[in-house]
């Protein structure tokens, strides 16, 4: 396996991984309503150029035998803060027990640290069962909440902190 940074050149990459996880990983959690309008949100080619050019989003891609199998999307100085904000982590429903999702976590913590900053924090769905994969890595829930998306969804999540010290 190898971990690549991704370019906006990736974001076609990004978005078919996610187009191709969502749905498995929310199918059963979020309405189908909510899932469309979320990708498009967050992964059209507007907002992953947006967040890669100008937000200063940070793509890393898992590649394996050539063919890019996950991805973390993260932010190090998170608001001028001391805090790393994990934004995306995905790897393909085929690739996962891999180690690819565990590498790209791994990656994060250690660009985080290099980045002087002293926690990494997410948000995970109150009900995705992946909040387990970042309990095993140390995450603790430090608050819960609701956010509005608009178009009357919201995102019922825990926001999750590993300290780094």
């Amino acid at each position: 396996m190898i971990l690549r940074e991704a370019s906006v050149i990736d974001v076609p990459v990004i978005r078919d991984i996610a187009y191709r996880t969502w749905p498995i990983a929310y199918g059963a959690i979020l309405s189908t309503a909510q899932l469309h309008y979320m990708l498009e949100l967050m992964y059209s080619e507007e907002a992953l150029r947006d967040q890669l050019a100008v937000k200063d989003h940070r793509f890393t891609l898992a590649v394996i035998e050539g063919v890019a199998q996950g991805f973390a999307g993260f932010e190090t100085g998170y608001n001028g803060s001391l805090v790393t904000r994990l934004h995306k982590l995905y790897v393909l429903p085929s690739a996962q027990g891999t180690g690819a999702g565990k590498s790209l976590m791994t990656h994060v913590i250690e660009r985080a640290k290099g980045h002087g900053d002293a926690a990494v924090e997410l948000n995970v769905n109150r009900f995705n069962p992946a909040r387990g994969f970042y309990e095993r890595r140390g995450f603790r829930i430090i608050r819960d909440e609701v956010i509005d998306i608009g178009s009357g969804f919201v995102m019922d999540d825990h926001v999750m902190r590993l300290d780094l010290a």
